[in-house]
């Protein structure tokens, strides 16, 4: 990119006289990232397309990966890490009165996802372009993401996330790409040639634009693409007029309705009209992914018979199932094959990965809005269904079980259903999830399908959670072990030789300590409480949910607090409990335990007798940037999901990496690290998965009765609705109250609380112990390198995908 610093410097100052015209001087903080992002742009631009005409000429086959989310961050940083530019970069600015942590601020973190599953997709995109696979990301260009998330007076309150309001200096429009896609209209069938032809008419057309975004990988890897989807207008206002349609209204009306498939991430689908636009969003992606990559695909003048050896198509969750009966549709309707030839084609392209074992988000759409909003793909999905619980009965299964597998069922589609019978892998994202998922959830598909199930645990990139986030520690495991774990994650391992070290141990808790302190002078400004560097930071940042039990974190905090008040002289290791937390809008409960949270931390910050000794902090608006200040600076990692209802987890990892060790259950990846770690190296607690699943099975739990026994949990549940510092008018926590004793605790907060009561003093104890910590904590970073997104692309390439790297030629 640039040979050295000079070069730099010469080359930004150019552009900004150039482009915009304006000295250094008069250069504004967005004025530097926005040349400064099109610099990178520029100088990636021939080994963007020469990645792509490598692939095309060698004809490797390339991997297409559907998602409704890429939770990507900001990239300015990353892409400057991946390029090997990032301290050039640095000190360059610097001697031109600039700092890039402001440059990089300047950066919005695109709207594009919300939790988990978009940031991994996001970490796989790195590693594919990094390990030099030819690995593609479709997803939709969101206008808004989910929300900007606001806390006025203890609530939250949901702003539009408007990330594209200063445009995105990183995507490139295609016009020249632009696919069409159908809605609506009626199916009508002929005989052609022989054979049943089926034309759908009448139909609402849509123009699906797409939106490049380059995928930079480090090093020698390659720059592969994250193609976004943005629907525009495909009629023309004369044209109505011309057909007699009153073309004002009706074209406004039109043009409405195609802006929002791609206005805003996940419409709220209480509704019917929230569930049409889902639905609508859902085929969009799917559809026109399928006809881009087809292009692609055709240019390699083979049959359509090969397309299972040049093309995989994998599905991040149930979001992009109707690329199953699209791809039908499509070799079916445009290509003329037979259904028996067209049904082995999708099967061996489609891959599937499963990310939950929630009934509830196990996604079910109903019967009539599939037919009335894709009526093709409707009769493909009944034939589908027909044909797959045909066969079953053929081979003497009984009716019940046909009725637990079917497709179609009381007029609703099963979509995990769906994307189990029209694809060649099923994939789990940690081993207790792929275990409950054959054993429980999915257990008549495996008994159908064993050799389809496979586990593949999630992962996350190092370079982003450690090499840029954690600089420091990247520099002093670079010391201790060499610099090769930046390209091999898995020599990580080297570091636990040094886990005795004193040296290497002080240096490690100098690290933090800063780390600790830059997140408390964040906190100072941007909430004004002043919290202690030399406290532990006790840290849960993740999407609010029941199962993730938020809830016995804040319920503890308050125990804590009454300890404080009942015995005030009683030495204590300070503690600061950092959340962060977006709710679903119309997820009451949830909204209500982040007011809970805020009500503690105001209370409790408050107080000159307990503040000393605790702290609570909510930090709003939780996002990728904000967590790369976070995660290196937390000692304690909070992972205290109900057992067997997180599927993996990709946050403990992020954690485990920057030296925090883990207070959680033995759920999803949790289970793995502490296979790695021991127990001398975690701190765990609470039931088992197969307890949890027992109680949900027979019964036998009363969460009543754990009140009347525990005074602790009495007297914090009692605090939350009768008078005292916690209690809010008009009893708010009611519903809190009343979710864990009236509904009998459905996540088992209150039978877990008093092992984690526990667990939290051995944290207390094992502090104290600052030679002992230090050590734990080199231990946990040691063994994460097992947990790096590269090391499960490579498992994903091998085992479903069957792709090799496609090496730069000599």
């Amino acid at each position: 990119m640039f040979n050295n610093k000079e070069l730099f410097k010469a080359s930004f100052q150019e552009q900004l006289v150039s482009r915009l015209g304006k000295s250094m001087e008069e250069a504004t903080a967005g004025d530097v990232y926005k040349i400064l992002g099109s610099l990178i742009r520029e100088n990636i631009g021939r080994d963007w397309a020469e990645s792509n005409r490598i692939a095309k000429v060698q004809e490797e086959k390339q991997v297409y990966y559907f998602s409704m989310e890429f939770l990507i961050g900001r990239l300015l940083g990353n892409n400057l890490l991946n390029i090997g530019m990032l301290e050039t970069v640095r000190d360059g600015l610097k001697e031109l009165g600039w700092d890039l942590d402001e440059i990089e601020s300047q950066e919005p973190d695109a709207g594009l996802g919300n939790g988990g599953l978009g940031r991994l997709a996001a970490c796989f995109l790195d590693s594919l372009a990094s390990l030099q696979y030819a690995g593609h990301g479709c997803g939709i260009r969101y206008k808004y993401g989910l929300f900007e998330q606001k806390i006025i007076d203890g609530h939250q309150v949901e702003l539009p996330d408007d990330w594209l309001q200063r445009g995105n200096v990183w995507e490139e429009r295609r016009p020249d790409k632009k696919v069409e896609v159908r809605f609506w209209g009626r199916v009508e069938m002929s005989e052609r040639d022989g054979r049943t032809v089926f034309e759908t008419t009448g139909y609402e057309k849509v123009w699906a634009v797409p939106y490049d975004v380059p995928v930079i990988g480090h090093g020698e890897g390659r720059v592969n693409t994250l193609r976004l989807w943005s629907a525009e207008s495909a009629v023309d206002p004369i044209k109505m007029a011309q057909d007699g349609q009153n073309s004002y209204y009706s074209f406004l009306n039109y043009s409405r309705s195609v802006q929002s498939i791609s206005e805003f991430l996940y419409p709220d689908d209480s509704g019917y009209e929230g569930k049409l636009l889902r639905l609508k969003q859902q085929y969009f992606l799917c559809s026109a992914g399928l006809q881009s990559l087809l292009r692609t695909f055709e240019k390699l003048k083979l049959p359509y018979t090969e397309l299972p050896e040049k093309v995989s198509v994998h599905i991040n969750d149930t979001h992009p199932t109707l690329v199953i009966p699209e791809l039908m549709r499509i070799l079916m309707d445009e290509q003329g094959f037979g259904w028996d030839e067209a049904w082995d084609i999708t099967v061996q392209t489609v891959s599937y990965t499963n990310h939950t074992l929630l009934s509830e988000a196990l996604e079910k759409w109903p019967e009539n809005m599939i037919r009335e909003l894709l009526p093709r793909i409707y009769m493909i999905i009944e034939e589908m269904n027909k044909r797959f619980c045909g066969q079953l009965l053929e081979e003497g299964r009984s009716q019940e079980f046909v009725s637990q597998v079917a497709i179609l069922e009381s007029g609703q589609v099963k979509m995990a259903h769906l994307a189990i019978a029209g694809s060649n892998s099923i994939n789990g994202v940690a081993g207790l999830h792929t275990e409950l998922l054959k054993t429980d959830v999915m257990q008549p598909f495996y008994e159908l399908y064993p050799d389809r199930f496979n586990n593949k645990t999630n992962g996350i990139t190092h370079r982003r959670w450690l090499m840029h986030a954690n600089p420091k520690l990247s520099s002093l495991i670079s010391e201790a072990i060499g610099s090769g774990w930046t390209t091999s994650p898995l020599q990580l391992k080297e570091l636990a030789k040094f886990k005795d070290d004193r040296h290497i141990q002080d240096v490690l808790m100098g690290i933090k300590l800063d780390n600790k302190r830059r997140l408390a002078a964040y906190i100072q400004d941007k909430q004004g409480v002043m919290v202690d560097p030399e406290s532990i930071f006790d840290v849960q940042v993740k999407r609010l949910h029941g199962y993730k039990r938020q809830l016995m974190n804040i319920l503890h905090v308050i125990h804590l607090y009454h300890e404080i008040k009942d015995q005030p002289n009683v030495e204590r290791v300070p503690r600061t409990f950092i959340f962060g937390a977006k709710a679903a809008p119309g997820y009451y409960l949830a909204k209500s335990i982040i007011k809970l949270i805020n009500v503690a931390a105001d209370v409790i910050n408050r107080d000159p007798q307990v503040s000393q000794q605790l702290k609570v902090v909510f930090l709003e608006n939780y996002s990728v940037s904000l967590a790369e200040k976070i995660i290196p600076a937390a000692n304690v990692s909070e992972q205290i999901s109900t057992a067997g209802k997180e599927a993996s987890g990709t946050g403990n990892m992020k954690f485990m990496m920057n030296g925090a060790l883990t207070i959680g259950t033995l759920d999803g990846a949790n289970v793995e690290m502490f296979d790695l770690l021991g127990e001398e190296n975690m701190f765990l607690f609470g039931l088992r998965s197969q307890e949890v699943l027992n109680y949900y099975r027979h019964g036998g739990y009363v969460a009543r009765e754990l009140y009347h026994q525990d005074a602790r949990l009495r007297r914090v549940l009692d605090s939350l609705v009768t008078e005292g510092p916690f209690c809010c008018h008009e009893r708010e926590f009611e519903i809190i109250r009343q979710a864990l004793l009236d509904h009998n605790d459905e996540f088992f907060v209150l039978r877990d609380f008093d092992d984690y009561a526990a667990a939290q003093k051995q944290v207390e104890q094992a502090y104290r112990d600052s030679v002992s910590w230090a050590g734990k904590s080199i231990v946990n970073i040691a063994n994460s390198g097992h947990f790096s997104s590269d090391c499960t692309i490579e498992r994903y390439a091998a085992d479903i995908w069957d792709i090799a790297p496609v090496r730069r030629e000599s």
